[in-house]
């Protein structure tokens, strides 16, 4: 069994998915894009439900690990750009293809529940030692509860890709709405000097 082969099984996949919604997409479609037979897709996944399942954890671990990434520059102004960058980043990927989102809640609400978890807790971790950062550097308020917020925020991000529908159905834009949340968070916990930096 080859890492490579079922990576290249779950990128195929999931650009499909993408472009097309995950319900119109089947086993056979994929195949066919690929050039393989079916029997050689069921040595990787058990079933389509499997290959959805490592797909959306693949892209929690993309995720994380921009994050981690972002978290590695000893700059911190770079870090808070980086970080806003990647929220509307993020968010505006998911919203180019409102029929993957629906097919998940709809189709396979336990991965997509799955998916909402992970995500959930990997931002707040994040988000976390992003304030974590900004207090060593004296750019974030030191009386800051670091797990509230940490907390508040992630599930601001992660509720607004849930229900990002009802956002865009008011005439709302979800990546703008992502962008005056992470607005917000700065505001809500940098310190005197870190708004100075900010707003530079």
């Amino acid at each position: 069994m080859s890492q490579d082969q079922k990576n290249n099984i779950i990128k195929t996949a999931g650009e499909m998915f993408f472009r097309l919604g995950i319900r119109s997409v089947s086993i056979d479609d994929i195949c066919r894009e690929l050039g393989m037979s079916k029997k050689t897709f069921y040595v990787y996944f058990a079933s389509k439900d499997e290959l959805i399942e490592q797909l959306l954890r693949s892209n929690v671990a993309h995720m994380e690990q921009k994050m981690r990434t972002t978290m590695e520059s000893n700059d911190f102004s770079g870090i808070v750009r980086k970080f806003t960058q990647w929220i509307a980043t993020e968010q505006e990927d998911v919203r180019k293809v409102p029929q993957l989102v629906y097919d998940l809640k709809k189709y396979y609400p336990r991965q997509y529940h799955d998916f909402q978890l992970q995500s959930f807790e990997t931002q707040q971790q994040y988000i976390e030692k992003f304030i974590e950062r900004g207090m060593e550097a004296g750019l974030v308020r030191a009386n800051i509860n670091k797990e509230y917020t940490s907390h508040l925020f992630a599930k601001i991000y992660t509720d607004a890709l849930r229900d990002f529908e009802k956002i865009e159905s008011k005439g709302h834009n979800l990546p703008q709405f992502c962008r005056v949340a992470s607005d917000i968070l700065m505001r809500g916990i940098l310190s005197e000097e870190g708004m100075k930096l900010y707003n530079n």
